[in-house]
This record gives C-alpha cells, sequence and structure tokens, in this order.
C-alpha cells in the first residue's frame, strides 16, 4: 500500500513536470537563444517543482527522472512554436 502511494505520488509529479514545463518550452522557443528570457523560461518552474517534490517526501534520488519530464515538457513545448 505504501509502494503504491509513492509510486502514485512520483507518477503524479512526474506528469505535472511535464506538463509544467510545456508552456515554458514554448514560451522559450520565441525568445533569443541565450537571452535573459531564455534563462528564466528555463528555470522558472524549477522551485515550484522542487517544493512539491518536497512537501510530497519524494526522495532525491528521483530527481533524473523528474529532470528528464522537464526537459521533455520543453522539448515538446518547443515543438508547437510552427512559425
Amino acid at each position: 500500500m505504501i509502494i503504491s502511494n509513492k509510486l502514485t505520488a512520483i507518477l503524479i509529479l512526474f506528469i505535472f513536470t511535464l506538463f509544467i514545463n510545456m508552456p515554458f518550452g514554448y514560451a522559450r522557443s520565441k525568445s533569443r537563444k541565450y537571452s535573459f528570457r531564455w534563462f528564466l523560461y528555463i528555470h522558472i518552474p524549477i522551485p515550484l517543482i522542487f517544493m512539491i517534490r518536497i512537501l510530497s517526501h519524494i526522495d532525491y534520488i528521483y530527481i533524473p527522472l523528474f529532470i528528464l519530464a522537464a526537459l521533455s515538457g520543453q522539448i515538446i513545448g518547443g515543438k508547437f512554436n510552427i512559425t
């Protein structure tokens, strides 16, 4: 039961991380590369994801999984820019 709840929390945070990064990836793709805005669009979601991870008591060993979700969300969001 405890493993199931932990796995559910990890999955929910993974999906949240993926989806929260998609609009930032879209905005990032419209800004000039390596500009201040470009930097902000990459880093703004990180404190929110960090706080949720801490409040959910998810161990730090799952951080690479959330980095993968964040990168995927940024890439997917950037692909929506078709101009």
